[in-house]
């Protein structure tokens, strides 16, 4: 079953494209929990990272390169920014189809407060 994120990719639904490239999408996060809150997501649907494959790895590489990319776009490269992923409902995954979680814009506190 198509997720959200890749009736984004086919242009079902609408969203506010920062990057794409043949690999990758980002978008802005309609619930952003930063000033600058963006999701980067491959055009393959890798459901969790447990289902990474080795042939995967190209699209891993291209996530992160965009991130990098995105980033310096967005001036937040050299003050800092946090990339965040979760893995499966217990670490917080809503949205079965990996991406990356990029943060920024403000000093970002820590990443759990227990």
């Amino acid at each position: 079953m198509a997720t959200i994120f890749t009736k984004i990719i086919n242009r079902e639904i609408p969203a506010s494209i920062v990057f794409e490239n043949d690999k990758v999408i980002a978008f802005k996060d309609i619930n952003p929990q930063a000033p600058i809150h963006i999701l980067v997501v491959p055009k393959k649907e890798i459901p969790t990272l447990n289902d990474i494959s080795a042939e995967d790895s190209e699209y891993l590489t291209a996530m992160y390169l965009a991130i990098k990319d995105i980033a310096k776009d967005l001036n937040i490269s050299e003050d800092g920014y946090r990339v965040i992923t979760n893995c499966n409902s217990h670490g917080g995954q809503e949205v079965f189809h990996l991406h990356f979680h990029l943060l920024g814009g403000q000093h970002l506190g820590p990443m759990l407060s227990i």
